[in-house]
């Protein structure tokens, strides 16, 4: 951007691009063999069940992997909520500082100018079923008629409260580590050739050139992140003590 002066030749700006590269670099398969005579005997045997397990194995390897990017994003510590240390020093959740990192999160996203997208995406956290318990519990103490709902209903699995859509998450998420930030600002890369497509093997090979007498149910995925430069400072590692 330029001063103006009435009368004068403007000058055009270059445009330059940045080019950040998502790589699928990672990848994982899951495959299943079931004898002929188990399938025949058992209701529960079934190539729909055993499809849906290989899909919820995957999956949650995905968000296992998604939420180990961890070391991307920008830290947010027990300085973020004034509570002295760093912004690398693990935070102590509870009832009485839950309030407390969601005001900061918005702080922390407002001085790195992502107030934009934050308007226009909201903002979200997935913490664990402990933390999920301490926001339940800080809803339910706070205000009236909302208070007086969680009470009667409780908290649903995932809530906008305190501006945040809160999510939780027990057996994915890496050690004294939970993601926040703007929603939509991560990227998730997943091969759409291979995702979601099952191969059913007949007869499939065993290890000593033989063929087995069953089926082979087999799949696979393959994924890749980024976090670009641009918005790292809007996505939030919130270092969390042990629970």
């Amino acid at each position: 951007m330029q001063s103006v002066t009435r009368g004068t030749a403007f000058a055009f700006q270059d445009f330059v691009e940045t080019a950040e590269t998502l790589t699928i670099s990672t990848e994982r398969d899951l495959g299943v063999y079931v004898d002929f005579a188990d399938l025949a005997q058992s209701p529960w045997t079934t190539r729909n069940e055993i499809y849906n397990r290989i899909a919820a194995l995957l999956d949650e390897f995905i968000e296992t992997n998604l939420l180990a990017q961890h070391a991307s994003w920008t830290n947010f510590g027990t300085s973020s909520i004034g509570g002295g240390g760093t912004a690398t020093d693990p935070i102590t959740i509870s009832a009485n500082n839950i309030d407390d990192i969601a005001r900061a999160m918005k702080r922390i996203i407002r001085k790195a100018n992502g107030h934009k997208q934050m308007r226009q995406y909201g903002t979200f956290a997935v913490v664990r079923p402990e933390d999920f318990e301490y926001l339940e519990a800080f809803a339910q103490a706070n205000g009236f008629m909302t208070a007086d709902e969680f009470l009667k209903n409780g908290m649903a699995e995932q809530v906008k409260y305190l501006g945040v859509n809160w999510y939780w998450n027990e057996s994915e998420q890496t050690a004294n580590h939970l993601f926040a930030g703007v929603r939509k600002m991560q990227r998730l890369g997943v091969l759409s050739s291979v995702y979601g497509v099952m191969h059913d093997i007949k007869l499939p090979a065993g290890s000593t050139n033989n063929n087995l007498s069953g089926m082979g149910y087999y799949s696979r995925i393959g994924i890749g992140h980024l976090t670009p430069n641009t918005v790292a400072g809007i996505l939030l590692d919130i270092n969390v003590a042990s629970v």
